[in-house]
C-alpha cells in the first residue's frame, strides 16, 4: 500500500502525519509530493524525510491535480499492482480512516472518506460542499455526501484512468467524479470523522477561481446554451428580413441552433469521441423530450395551478437545464477523451531516509 499525501507550504502537521501512519501501518510506503513550496521548507520537507516518507519535489508550483497525477505515476512505477491511498496533508485525515478507506478498495472502484460536517465546520465549507453535492448528484446521478474530501484510495486497476482525466489543479478531484461513471469506474463513499483545524486557514483552496475551475463543465454548457440561444434569435430576424416568411425563418433558424448546440457541446463541453451519428440521434431524442416536457410543465404551473406565466417559465428552464446537462452527460455524449497526464519534468529526485529500515520500492 502506498499513501500519498500533495503538499503546498505544510506545517509540522505533515511530519505528524508520517510518523502516525509509520506507527499505524509500517508495511505501507509513503509518499509526499512537494508542490513547489519554495526553499523555505527544505528543512521540513528534510525531516519528512527522516520520519519515512519519500519526498518528491515540484520547482514550481503545478497544481494539486499535477502532484497527484505525478504520485500515480510514481505509484505505477515504483509499487506496481499496489493500493494508493490519498490524503491531505493538514490533519483533517486519521491513520485510522485512512487504513479503513485501504480496507474498502476493491477492483475498479475508487473509495472516497466522506466528512458528515458535524461539529464546527467553517461556513464556506458547509457551504461549498452542500452546493456541489447538489451539483453532482444532477449532473452525474452520483449520491456523494462529500466530494470535495482529499481522503480517496484507488485500486491499482484504476492507475492509468486516473492519469488520463484532464486537470492540473482543486479541479482535478472533481473531474474524477465527472467521468468516473462514464469510464465504468464505481464510487463507494465511507463515512470519516470531520476534522477542520483552526477554521480551516491551513486550506489553499480559492474560492473564487477554483470553484470556476471545479465548475467549468457546467459553465461551459450554459455559455453553449446562451451561444445557440443567440444564433437562434438572429437567425429568426435575419431570415424573416430576407424572406419575410416568418415559419421558414423560425423553422431554419431552429435547426441551425440546434445543429450550433450539438457540435458545441460534443466538442467543447463534453468532448465526445463516440459515434456522431448515434450522438446525434440521442440529442434529438432529448430535444423533442425536453420540448414536450417544457410544455408539459407549464400548462401545469399557468393553467392547472395558476402560477404567473414569466417566474414559471423562469423556474422550468432553470429545471430542465440542469436536466439537460445530466442527460447530456450521462447518456448523449457518453465517451469522453482524456488527456493523458505530462511527466513530471522539473521534479528533484525522491528522497527516503534510510533509517527507517524501509527502502525505496
Amino acid at each position: 500500500m502506498l499513501i500519498l499525501v500533495p503538499a503546498y507550504e505544510p506545517d509540522l502537521r505533515l511530519v505528524q502525519l508520517v510518523r502516525e501512519i509509520g506507527a499505524a501501518a509500517p508495511e505501507a510506503s509513503i509518499l509526499v509530493v512537494d508542490d513547489g513550496s519554495g526553499a523555505a521548507f527544505d528543512g521540513l520537507f528534510q525531516v519528512a524525510t527522516d520520519a519515512g516518507a519519500h519526498v518528491l519535489r515540484f520547482a514550481t508550483n503545478r497544481g494539486k491535480g499535477a502532484a497527484l497525477k505525478s504520485g500515480f505515476a510514481w505509484a505505477s512505477e515504483r509499487c506496481p499492482g499496489e493500493t494508493v491511498v490519498c490524503a491531505d496533508c493538514d490533519g483533517q485525515h486519521t491513520p485510522v480512516d485512512i487504513l479503513r478507506a485501504a480496507a474498502e478498495v476493491a477492483p475498479g472502484t475508487m473509495v472516497l472518506g466522506g466528512r458528515r460536517f458535524t461539529g464546527n465546520v467553517p461556513a464556506r465549507s458547509r457551504f461549498g460542499n452542500t452546493v456541489s453535492r447538489w451539483v453532482f448528484r444532477f449532473a452525474t446521478g452520483l449520491a456523494i455526501h462529500d466530494t470535495q474530501t482529499g481522503l480517496r484510495a484507488y485500486p491499482a486497476d484504476l492507475l492509468g484512468w486516473l492519469g488520463r482525466v484532464e486537470g492540473t489543479r482543486f479541479e482535478y478531484e472533481a473531474n474524477l467524479l465527472f467521468e468516473a461513471k462514464a469510464a465504468g469506474v464505481r464510487v463507494h463513499e465511507i463515512p470519516i470523522e470531520t476534522i477542520y483545524l483552526d477554521d480551516n486557514a491551513s486550506s489553499h483552496f480559492r474560492p473564487i477561481r477554483d470553484a470556476l475551475r471545479i465548475y467549468a463543465p457546467l459553465l461551459r454548457f450554459a455559455g453553449a446554451s446562451l451561444a445557440s440561444a443567440g444564433l437562434d434569435w438572429a437567425g429568426v430576424l435575419l431570415l424573416d428580413a430576407l424572406t419575410g416568411n416568418l415559419l421558414l425563418a423560425v423553422v431554419s433558424a431552429r435547426i441551425a441552433s440546434a445543429a450550433a448546440n450539438f457540435r458545441l457541446n460534443r466538442d467543447l463541453v463534453f468532448a465526445d469521441r463516440g459515434n456522431v451519428g448515434q450522438a446525434l440521434r440521442r440529442y434529438a431524442l432529448l430535444a423533442t423530450g425536453v420540448i414536450a416536457a417544457n410544455y408539459t410543465l407549464l400548462t401545469l404551473l399557468v393553467d392547472v395551478a395558476g402560477a404567473p406565466l414569466v417566474p414559471a417559465k423562469l423556474a422550468v428552464e432553470a429545471l430542465l437545464f440542469l436536466v439537460g446537462y445530466a442527460i447530456q452527460r450521462r447518456s448523449v455524449f457518453r465517451n469522453p477523451a482524456s488527456t493523458v497526464a505530462p511527466a513530471a519534468s522539473d521534479p528533484i529526485p525522491p528522497r527516503r531516509a534510510a533509517a527507517t529500515g524501509r527502502s525505496a520500492p
